[in-house]
């Protein structure tokens, strides 16, 4: 039997396999804004079944509405840069692109549109004031790596092959 490759998640100077055995059933299934809505979810779930994790943040919704716009700012600048180049910005099927997008917010981040994710769950938590919920941040980033920024890589490196191993040697995935 043979060993199944595994990709990185960590760093984001590791290449990515590009053999047709390293995905799993999940790779590219769940669209991120579901993914974002189920950890949302999770999020009030975990606030509601322990109370006792509950924190007061002075100004929670003024705070939250920060943290949230940020968020947009951050994703919406990737959009636009996507628009720009007249690529696609459907996650489900990175094969698609058109063009490697390198300019603009993706001259600092791989994954704006994902990065701007974070800082709107990380609003949420605080709205929520609750100290459980922001665990749910870091697993978002765990599940958003493996199961739909990988394959997007792996997709990516098929199509563009050195143009984006030069991209992904010089601009980290997350910030």
């Amino acid at each position: 039997m043979r060993a199944r490759a595994r990709a990185p998640l960590s760093d984001h100077r590791e290449p990515v396999p590009l053999s047709a055995d390293t995905g799993s059933y999940l790779d590219l299934r769940v669209p991120p804004p579901a993914v974002v809505a189920i950890a949302a979810a999770l999020m009030w779930g975990i606030a509601a079944v322990l109370p006792s994790l509950r924190v007061d943040v002075p100004r929670a919704g003024l705070i939250a509405a920060i943290f949230a716009a940020l968020g947009i700012l951050i994703a919406g600048a990737g959009l636009v840069a996507f628009h720009r180049a007249r690529t696609t910005a459907n996650p489900m099927r990175p094969e698609a692109a058109t063009s490697l997008v390198t300019t603009g917010i993706y001259r600092w981040t791989r994954n704006p549109m994902y990065l701007g994710w974070l800082p709107v769950l990380a609003g949420w938590a605080v709205y929520l004031q609750h100290a459980g919920a922001l665990l749910m941040v870091p697993l978002f980033m765990l599940y958003l790596t493996r199961f739909q920024i990988i394959p997007e890589e792996r997709a990516l490196a098929a199509k563009f092959g050195g143009q984006f191993d030069a991209y992904r040697q010089r601009v980290r995935r997350w910030l």
